[in-house]
């Protein structure tokens, strides 16, 4: 099994940052992919970022510039650090791994972005 316990959301105003993590335990494939999704209020669940083993990312179109997916294999973990942020961004953000064609999800951590 794979457990997911993401950290670092919370309340910033328009134009602030905010870091994101996400620690994976359990078996954990070292080609695993992990990346992070959010939900906005009364929406469905979107792709932010994902990166690779290897380290190759994939941004949504409106965060590219802003927001940067890093990870640590050695550590398990995963990062979201967040700049320049808007209104929009607010949302649920939950940590995603993916191995063996199988998704696995953290419970989620709350970024709220007043303006």
């Amino acid at each position: 099994q794979v457990q997911l316990v993401e950290s670092g959301g919370g309340l910033v105003q328009a134009g602030g940052s905010l870091r994101l993590s996400c620690a994976a335990s359990g078996s954990i494939f070292r080609f695993a992919s992990m990346g992070w999704y959010r939900q906005p209020p009364g929406k469905q669940r979107e792709l932010v970022a994902a990166i690779t083993w290897s380290g190759s990312t994939n941004y949504a179109d409106s965060v590219k510039g802003r927001f940067t997916i890093s990870r640590d294999n050695a550590l398990n973990t995963v990062y979201l650090q967040m700049s320049s942020l808007k209104p929009e961004d607010t949302a649920v953000y939950y940590c995603n791994l993916n191995q063996w064609a199988t998704d696995y999800w953290g419970k989620g951590t709350l970024v709220t972005v007043s303006s």
